[in-house]
């Protein structure tokens, strides 16, 4: 045999050892092919001396080895030793429709439409009480809840606690956020929220305290994660009913004075609940959930900026920056969020074109974080993409924005954490729209100081931008998305919904024309813009706020 097939069948035995194969498996895979292993001769301890004696006292010349030759052929070693680079940089997956709206130009008509804030739809604000304030004379006892999640699920939360305290006539302790085992954020509540202005708010509504009075100071996460407690209520159901909490929690509030509710996301039901209940949800949600100073400060400073960039910046006390702004020359800006990050990519189970090795990261790390309880993962990409499971890439938010109209010279905030991929995954994003912001270009360092490593004050801050943004468009469904379409509505603003199916049909038609895609899009969005929507039953009320939390004008 000679040394290129030798070396062959190491290989060979290489790449199946890699793959799982047994050592018997390799030997009767190589025998198939016809691969010789046996040429390896064994020599006993004598033979062997004798053989490098006689070399030795040999007066030959040495034996001339030509060089090795480059094989022509890789073996994945990096994969063996788990060192395989985690993706590959993408390609623009649609270049024909990349390039046309690259080209694409945007009548004057259209860039009016598209830019006129919502018109009024008949509907106005309703959140006060309709029978004036009903603050108990006197309280069941003290509340407390646990939150955990990110932002927006614990803002769900915290107006859930407020309404549960109003069942129960009982006083809220200011909620204990958890630490997000994701972001590992430890921000509580007086961090991110205006203590002062919530209770302030809430006054005439519910009694709230920021810490519990001494004699029930043992009350703590630390007392309850040590051992069963009987003030403890963790068995609150999804979706709860005002009897459940009637039933279960007040009789613990009379007996001992105090209840500890932990879980408590999402445990309280959106339907046949009072209407004062649902607009008391409202009113803590849309009013009294106000950030702390300096993210307000920030966040507009940062309005700011995106408004008005050709202005120049003066220090604004020791760590904000003020904009000299001439208000006649006030521009126009939308923001972007793009959650895509590697745990919304990996859960979505969908091809984003980074080859193979992203599809393997992707999917080793839904075996880790879920141990492969996806249901996405049963289908293929075609069929969630047909399905509109799959969220939006930069590059296809991309083209879905130039598309609806939005031209080359549209001031972009991106709202995002971290974009799986990086630079390199929103590259066709700026190349559609070069002035694209973040909190990163608009701020320094210094600036953002306070919020630095913090995830939860970073998504304060593009929460409060976006409320000020004159269009807001989510790459896809989540938590965020939900908060501003309500809270957007609620505010009469212009807010866009893709349409995931749509949008996942017409991606996967390659053949389409760049005239008919945008004909597609355009019919297919007319009608999610900001439009109200009424809620339906088992539906969020902080996403849909009318007609609970709207009357009509």
């Amino acid at each position: 045999m000679g040394l290129r097939e030798g070396t062959w069948a190491v290989d060979l035995s290489l790449d199946l050892r890699c793959s799982g194969v047994t050592a018997g498996e390799i030997e009767l895979r190589a025998w198939a092919l016809g691969v010789d292993n046996t040429f390896r001769r064994k020599f006993d301890r004598e033979e062997y001396l004798e053989r490098a004696r006689s070399a030795k006292d040999s007066k030959r010349p040495p034996v001339q080895r030509k060089p090795l030759k480059h094989r022509d052929y890789e073996v994945d070693l990096e994969s063996c030793l788990g060192k395989t680079q985690e993706w590959n940089v993408p390609k623009p997956r649609h270049s024909w429709l990349l390039k046309s709206a690259l080209q694409a130009e945007t009548s004057n008509t259209q860039q009016s439409d598209l830019w006129t804030p919502l018109g009024n739809q008949g509907w106005k604000q309703c959140v006060e009480s309709s029978v004036g304030p009903t603050l108990p004379e006197k309280s069941t006892g003290y509340i407390q809840v646990f939150l955990d999640g990110g932002l927006n699920q614990q803002r769900m939360g915290i107006c859930d606690a407020v309404a549960v305290a109003k069942i129960l006539n009982a006083t809220l302790v200011i909620p204990y956020l958890e630490v997000n085992p994701v972001w590992r954020d430890s921000s509580s509540f007086e961090d991110i929220f205006d203590v002062h202005h919530f209770i302030n708010v809430l006054k005439d509504d519910v009694s709230i305290v920021r810490e519990l009075p001494y004699e029930f100071s043992w009350s703590t996460r630390e007392f309850y994660s040590t051992a069963i407690r009987t003030t403890r209520i963790k068995t609150a159901p999804v979706h709860a009913s005002a009897n459940w909490y009637l039933e279960n929690v007040l009789p613990v509030l009379e007996s001992y004075g105090i209840a500890a509710i932990s879980p408590f996301s999402h445990r309280l039901a959106f339907d046949n609940l009072p209407m004062d209940i649902q607009r008391l949800r409202c009113k803590v949600n849309f009013h009294a959930l106000a950030f702390v100073p300096h993210v307000r400060a920030l966040g507009d400073a940062l309005v700011s900026r995106l408004r008005y960039p050709s202005e120049t910046r003066t220090t604004l006390g020791t760590t904000y920056l003020r904009e000299t702004a001439d208000r006649r020359r006030a521009g126009k800006f939308v923001v972007l969020h793009l959650r895509f990050d590697k745990d919304m990519a990996a859960h979505s189970a969908c091809d984003f074109g980074g080859g193979k090795a992203e599809k393997l990261a992707l999917a080793k790390y839904r075996q880790t974080i879920w141990q492969g309880r996806v249901l996405n993962s049963q289908f293929t990409d075609e069929e969630l993409r047909n399905q509109g499971r799959c969220p939006l890439t930069p590059e296809e938010i991309g083209i879905l924005l130039a598309a609806l109209g939005f031209d080359n010279s549209t001031r972009l905030y991106l709202a995002s954490h971290k974009v799986y991929g990086g630079e390199a995954r929103i590259s066709t994003l700026r190349q559609l729209f070069p002035f694209m912001e973040d909190k990163k270009s608009l701020a320094s360092s210094e600036e953002r100081s306070q919020i630095t490593g913090k995830a939860s004050l970073l998504a304060a801050v593009d929460y409060y931008v976006s409320m000020h943004s004159d269009i807001f468009i989510s790459a896809s469904p989540g938590n965020m998305h939900n908060a501003m379409v309500g809270h957007r509505t609620y505010n009469n603003l212009k807010t866009i919904r893709p349409n995931m199916a749509l949008m996942g049909q017409l991606f996967l038609n390659k053949s389409i024309s760049w005239s008919d895609f945008q004909q597609s899009v355009m019919e297919g969005h007319q009608s999610r813009q900001g439009q109200i929507r009424l809620r339906n039953p088992k539906q969020s009320i902080y996403t849909y706020p009318s007609p609970d939390c709207m009357c009509e004008a």
